[in-house]
């Protein structure tokens, strides 16, 4: 026995150092990840660069304390930087000490929506957000941010735009004013990170190219005072400070602060569950939102803006052999001694370098294959995906998903009103047994007198009327007897309830007979109104297909059955 417990301890100490290793190594690659993107993220949201770098620090770690997934990294990401950017610029108008407040405020408002998500256990509705929407979104928001960096690239100054049309509007009207120094930095960054991922891809892409592109740029235009750097970071790290919590700016932030939550859970939950699919861990969606809540409610204490997961952090992470979320502190540590020891690497970075990194970003963010497949869908995911995608370009941002729900809501809604209907009967198999099957897929011959259909879907209030027309259109070919297969029914409402009486009594009123089969016993068991329970009871509910059209047959008037040469059922006369 002692023997089992020292073998058990070694095991549990070599997999803990292992693990640590691992942990540690995982961390410095994500390092090399996060400090490039959360510069050029910062930028993107209209920020000096360090706040990128405190929001990679202290959003990540919180999260990573509290969420569920241990490989999934928090922080600073292209789609929330943009909506942010959009959203504040809106409303600081040029001073910059009020667009930081606002942005400070925006993150604990973010994160006290979150909280309330986890509070009131609201993390199933992020199911009900289609992921056509999300598609749509990340794919308008990479067209943004790619647009928004076009000033910087080209070398054109103050910059004014905040909307796609802006930005379009400012490159055209300022095309004589291109800096070609800032254009061919811009250009020989973009050409570097293309080939080094394309065909060295155990170098890190972004962090090289963005060397490569500042290397180029004092070689080649060391002279020329117009590419412009990034400033340098503030050698401390950012103090705990209390966002302004004024009532017009509460106010003014929470529609978007929202919309924001929203994005940036669906982001976090998202991502989160699709690396469990490779590492098979449990997610906990609900315990995601309090770790993303806590850490922009906590974050916006330090100067962090608000963040949620990153997908190429994420991934970069699992696949660096990450055991636990410790790799995500060794991480945020390294960031940390950039600040402290190096606070004046980010000066050699030129703007256009930056600018061309996050248009690789950009080009990354919008997936063309999921485009292709969101515009080829049925409408019911196409339009979602459409009204979101150009939703993002031309209306404000904090709407645009907005827009995109509420329209993936409607179609599903539309698609659950109508019940599928499909007219059914027996087939001959080889082994001389039959199998109900679709009549027009399998092309079988039918019963002139009963009707034979499938139910699938809800019956509930608002598929009553598409449900009375379904029947009605069954039997207005003559039939007068109707099999319902209830098999592909999980719930009927009061209304639905009310529905199938009606037409039960308009049948047996014309001088017809119904029969329901396959009902489950957990529908019929939440069945409450009484003539339903009763008419069923009296003989309307059979037990299976089989019993239904058995019963049916012999409700045929014997002159019919000898007319007919199909013979669909095993009970025909002879």
């Amino acid at each position: 026995m002692s023997k089992y417990r020292f073998s058990s301890f070694q095991t549990r100490e070599l997999w803990s150092l292992n693990s640590i290793k691992a942990d540690v190594i995982a961390g410095v690659t994500g390092a090399i990840l996060v400090i490039p993107q959360g510069i050029a993220y910062a930028m993107i949201a209209g920020l000096p660069p360090e706040f990128g770098l405190y929001t990679a620090i202290f959003s990540a770690v919180i999260a990573s304390i509290f969420g569920s997934s241990k490989h999934m990294v928090s922080g600073p990401t292209a789609a929330l930087s943009i909506v942010c950017a959009v959203v504040i610029s809106g409303l600081a108008g040029d001073s910059q000490s009020s667009y930081l407040s606002l942005m400070f405020l925006l993150s604990f408002l973010v994160g006290l929506f979150q909280l309330l998500f986890y509070l009131f256990r609201f993390g199933f509705l992020v199911n009900f957000i289609s992921h056509s929407v999300v598609q749509g979104f990340t794919s308008g928001a990479a067209v943004l941010i790619a647009m928004s960096q076009l000033s910087n690239f080209f070398g054109l100054s103050n910059s004014q735009a905040s909307s796609f049309l802006g930005y379009v509007k400012e490159v055209i009207f300022n095309v004589h004013n291109i800096d070609l120094s800032s254009t061919w930095v811009g250009m020989i960054t973009v050409v570097s990170a293309i080939c080094i991922k394309s065909w060295l891809k155990a170098v890190p892409y972004l962090l090289t190219s963005m060397v490569i592109g500042a290397i180029s740029c004092h070689w080649l235009f060391a002279s020329s005072d117009q590419v412009h750097m990034i400033r340098a970071l503030p050698n401390a790290l950012p103090v705990f400070k209390v966002p302004d919590f004024g009532l017009d700016s509460i106010i003014l932030l929470s529609s978007a602060a929202l919309s924001i939550a929203i994005l940036g859970a669906i982001e976090a939950v998202s991502i989160a569950r699709s690396i469990a699919i490779r590492s098979k861990q449990s997610i906990d969606g609900n315990k995601e939102f309090l770790g993303q809540g806590l850490s922009n409610v906590i974050g916006a204490f330090f100067q962090c803006y608000p963040s949620s997961g990153s997908f190429t952090r994420s991934g970069g992470n699992y696949d660096s052999g990450a055991k636990s979320s410790f790799s995500i502190v060794v991480s945020a540590l390294l960031v940390l001694l950039l600040i402290l020891f190096m606070p004046k690497a980010t000066h050699l970075i030129p703007v256009p370098v930056m600018a061309g990194s996050i248009l690789v970003i950009a080009w990354n963010l919008f997936d063309w294959r999921a485009v292709k497949m969101n515009v080829l869908s049925p409408k019911e995911e196409s339009l979602p995906f459409l009204f979101t995608l150009f939703g993002t370009l031309l209306i404000p941002l904090e709407y645009a998903i907005y827009l995109g729900i509420v329209s993936s809501l409607v179609f599903y809604l539309a698609r659950t009103a109508r019940p599928k209907v499909t007219v059914v009967a027996p087939r001959l198999l080889d082994d001389h047994t039959r199998q109900i099957r679709n009549v027009e897929r399998h092309q079988l011959p039918e019963c002139p007198a009963i009707k034979i259909a499938r139910l699938d879907g809800s019956v509930f209030y608002g598929a009553a009327e598409s449900l009375k027309s379904s029947l009605r259109e069954l039997l207005s070919s003559g039939h007068k007897q109707l099999i319902l297969i209830f098999k592909g029914v999980n719930f009927i409402d009061i209304s639905g309830q009310h529905t199938l009486v009606e037409e039960v009594d308009r049948i047996h009123q014309q001088g017809g007979t119904v029969f329901f089969s396959s009902l489950k016993g957990i529908v019929h068991d939440e069945l409450t109104d009484k003539r339903l329970i009763e008419c069923l009871d009296d003989g309307v509910l059979k037990l299976s297909t089989k019993a239904a059209i058995s019963d049916m047959v012999e409700k045929v008037p014997l002159s019919v059955c000898n007319q007919c040469t199909n013979k669909v059922f095993q009970e025909c006369p002879k």
